[in-house]
């Protein structure tokens, strides 16, 4: 079973999305700041990031994405945002997948499935 680090400060979508994602059959961890994930990236080493970019305190996702990276760079991040402009800022571009926010969960999900799938055809 896959681990993921779910990084997303607003309490409901964490909700959901940990829901979701555990009927999916993943193991879910959560942090709600970049400080947290962090933290948590380096204690638990989950099998998968999904990084929110707006965070609250003094740390958003790019920076979070960058120092999860910075220590654990096989570490894959899917962006997981309601805002597209961050698609073009080449920070970004060390993410793995960059997924709009959605009712629909689906392409969120087919990242997943894409990104771990790689992952354990390289491992």
């Amino acid at each position: 079973m896959a681990r993921i680090l779910l990084v997303e400060d607003e309490a409901n979508v964490r909700l959901l999305y940990r829901q979701e994602l555990e009927r999916e059959g993943y193991e879910v961890i959560c942090a709600a700041d970049g400080k947290a994930a962090v933290e948590m990236a380096n204690t638990h080493r989950p099998d998968l990031v999904i990084m929110d970019i707006n965070l609250p305190e003094n740390m958003d996702g790019i920076e979070s994405m960058s120092r999860i990276l910075g220590e654990n760079k096989d570490i894959p991040v899917i962006i997981n945002t309601g805002y597209s402009e961050y698609q073009d800022n080449f920070m970004s571009w060390a993410a793995e997948a960059y997924v709009l926010k959605s009712a629909d969960m689906t392409p969120l999900k087919d990242a997943i499935a894409e990104v771990l799938g790689r992952q354990e055809e390289a491992g």
